[in-house]
Formats: C-alpha cells, structure tokens, sequence
C-alpha cells in the first residue's frame, strides 16, 4: 500500500509542513515585505506546481495526437483543469501578497497582466472542450489548443515581464527572491512546499482521470 500510495502520503505529509512551519516558524524581518513573505511558501510554489501541471496536459495532448487514445484526452482534461485552478489560487495568493507590499490588490504591474491573459487563455480552452459534443473532434481540437496554450504560457510568464518596468521580484530588472530574501530558513520550508504543492495536483488530477474514465465507462 505504502509503495503504491507513496506520493500521497508524501504530499500530505509535505503540505501539514509547509502549513506549520509557514505560519509559526521564523522568518526574515525585511523592510516592506515583514511577515508577507510568508506568502512565498503559498503563492510561488503554487505557481511552480501550476506549469508542471499544464506542462503535463500538455504532453498528454501531444500523446493524444500521436496516438489517439481517449485515456491521454482524459488526463489532459484533469490537469488543464487542476492547473487552472492552481493558477487561480496562485492569482488570489498573489493580490493577498500586493496588497501589503504594493498597496493596492491589481496594480497592473505586467507579471500581473501576463499572468491574467495566460489563465484567461486557459479558461478558453475549458470553453472550447465544452462546445463539441462528438468525442473525438473534441479530443483532437482541445489537444491542438493545449499545446498552443501551454507554448504561450512560458513567455507570457517569463519573458514578457522581463523586458518592461516591474514590481515583481525576478522581473523588470528586480532580484528574485534568491537573491536576497532566501535564506536557509525560508529555504527548508520553500523546496518542501514546492514538491507538496506539486504533488497534491497531480493527485487531484489522478482522481478526476478515474472519475472521467469511470464516467465515460458507464456511458459506453
């Protein structure tokens, strides 16, 4: 069972961590950022478990293309829709985490502007799937639009903020957290939230895979 379930308990595991340690362990005093920074243990790692995530819808869509297996569709349908939803959760995190730094919730600070337009890419492709109703054309059509979404995801994220003015660290010319801020404090809580955060998703994702297949089963 254990062998089997692994990363389950493993995300479990990593997440009651990073929620005990983010919350009360110590934490850099740096000007501005104070106790926000704790967010960096929610809001980057949430945003790093996001591209794996759709990084993965999108390999299952390439699969699906190469050889058209209904089961590839599913799984790039689960992890579109996990990932979409770590991007809102990233977004929300985010705001929470303007608001004290910046002052203000939206700013329009261009990693905010790119980040929005990448997830309302996304939100088209969770339309577009629900506008076919015969199964194959669906499958083939949201797999092409998968790909194109994930292939604008990467510069919308981390190229286009690179060459403008921003408030964001790691963007606009301003040192990423590494730099600075990342001490080996932060960094035993930060890899680990990392990984769990991650982990939960493709759990998730897992778990709807077996619904849809269940579904389309019982359908059959």
């Amino acid at each position: 069972m254990i062998k089997k379930h692994w990363y389950k308990i493993l995300a479990v595991g990593l997440i009651l961590y990073t929620l005990w340690f983010g919350l009360m362990g110590d934490v850099p005093r740096k000007v501005v950022l104070n106790e926000s920074i704790r967010n960096l243990y929610f809001h980057v790692p949430m945003w790093f478990g996001m591209i794996l995530i759709l990084g993965a819808s999108a390999y299952h869509s390439i699969r699906y293309l190469i050889k058209p297996d209904m089961l590839h569709d599913t799984k790039a349908d689960s992890t579109a829709k996990v990932g979409v939803l770590f991007s809102l959760l990233g977004m929300a995190t985010g705001m929470v985490w303007a608001q004290y730094t910046w002052g203000a919730w939206w700013s329009g600070d261009p990693k905010q502007n790119t980040s929005a337009i990448a997830i309302l890419i996304y939100l088209a492709y969770l339309v577009l799937r629900g506008s076919f109703n015969e199964e194959q054309q669906r499958a083939r059509i949201s797999a092409v639009y998968n790909i194109f979404a994930f292939a604008c995801l990467v510069p919308l994220l981390f190229i286009l903020p690179r060459l403008t003015d921003s408030l964001h660290p790691g963007n606009g010319g301003n040192p990423g957290f590494g730099a600075y801020d990342l001490d080996n404090r932060m960094r035993m809580v930060f890899y680990p939230a990392v990984i769990g955060w991650t982990l939960l998703g493709f759990w998730i994702a897992s778990l709807r895979t077996r619904i849809l297949t269940l579904e389309q089963k019982e359908h059959e």
